[in-house]
């Protein structure tokens, strides 16, 4: 039969595949499927960023995360929305604080 890899792909992957003479075998996910599938893909596609620390894999991950908001029926600027609230709360990450523990009175 050939390889087998039964993993969610780039949309782009078949036409890539038959682009080099061989025949990519492949079915439509259903919703289900595809939300649990990209929550696959996010935890392999972090654990390659951790093993490297590239930029392409930090653009990786940010697609995946991109496809899960979408897939879970929220926009791009919902989800900015959130993020900036919780900022606005808590903070960011820019002052690079370390917690090391709290003391009690």
């Amino acid at each position: 039969m050939g390889r087998i890899y039964e993993k969610l792909v780039r949309d782009n992957i078949p036409a890539i595949i038959e682009a080099q003479g061989e025949i990519p075998l492949i079915r439509v996910l259903n919703d289900e499927e595809y939300i649990r599938l990209l929550d696959e893909k996010l935890r392999e596609e972090m654990e390659e960023y951790l093993e490297d620390g590239s930029m392409e894999e930090m653009a990786d991950l940010m697609e995946v995360a991109q496809a899960i908001i979408l897939a879970r029926g929220y926009t791009l600027e919902e989800v900015e929305e959130i993020r900036k609230a919780k900022a606005l709360k808590n903070g960011s990450f820019e002052k690079r604080v370390y917690l090391i523990g709290v003391k009690t009175r």
